[in-house]
């Protein structure tokens, strides 16, 4: 069992990899054996977090990168198959965050959250999916979509619109590659708790912290948030060779709000 989801000799690229999902993900693939590349608009986060998988014996690499630019994207990507080697796994983590409905939204939002969560996706999809199609390689494209890709969920228009957008992007690179042998799943989480939930709750609800949290848990069926450990832990799984007959799928991470 020792030898079963192992990253050995892989290079994986995570953005938004800095704190949160994505520092999870880059520390237990490192864990498993891969090069990792930690990609964030925030280079000292990034720098810390590389620090951590360093200290722990594994190897990875900090690169500053704003994920909605596509030189900064093909310049990250360059710099990491230079460093760490040829790229066979990507995760598309890096996202923001929108409160409010449609009449809430103003078109500026929405082209902030267009930007990181479905222009980042895009570029980090056809930056992998070219480079591993030209050389042949087999590969794994991981996308973090969200539950409210699934269903509805209040007051989060823009969120939902572009989470939506994710989890089409999924099931068209899944098919439009599956003939090159690169595969592509996204998970769905519900509420995973991570410094920005702790973030938004002190911004919004100072004083009423423990209060909002405990609401924001009871969300989930199971009466608590995942953490992001949980979902590292099913992204090691879908981007591993014991996944190797899975494209095109969206996971859920939920804690029972799909069949409640």
């Amino acid at each position: 069992m020792a030898d079963i989801l192992r990253l050995d000799d892989r290079t994986a690229l995570v953005t938004g990899a800095g704190s949160g999902i994505g520092s999870a993900i880059a520390t237990l693939f490192a864990s498993r054996g891969a090069k990792t590349a930690i990609l964030d608009r925030d280079l000292a986060a990034a720098t810390k977090a590389a620090a951590k998988i360093h200290e722990a014996g594994g190897r990875a690499i900090a690169i500053e990168c704003d994920v909605s630019s596509p030189e900064a994207m093909t310049q990250a990507f360059d710099r990491t198959e230079a460093e760490l080697g040829p790229l066979t796994v990507v995760v598309n983590n890096a996202g923001v965050a929108a409160v409010g409905g449609v009449l809430e939204t103003t078109p500026e939002e929405l082209d902030r959250v267009y930007a990181v969560n479905v222009r980042g996706v895009y570029l980090g999809t056809r930056e992998g999916v070219s480079r591993m199609k030209a050389r042949g390689d087999r590969g794994a494209i991981l996308n973090l979509a969200s539950i409210a890709s699934l269903i509805g969920v209040s007051d989060r228009f823009a969120y939902s619109m572009s989470k939506g957008a994710v989890l089409t992007m999924t099931y068209s690179t899944a098919i439009d590659h599956m003939k090159d042998g690169i595969r592509c799943n996204c998970i769905c989480p519900a509420r995973i708790h991570t410094p920005f939930v702790d973030g938004y709750l002190k911004a919004n609800y100072p004083g009423e912290e423990e209060a909002m949290f405990q609401k924001l848990a009871e969300y989930q069926p199971m009466g608590r948030m995942g953490t992001p450990e949980e979902v590292a832990t099913m992204a090691l799984y879908l981007c591993s060779d014991e996944a190797s007959f899975i494209t095109g799928g969206a996971f859920p991470l939920d804690g029972g709000v799909l069949v409640s």
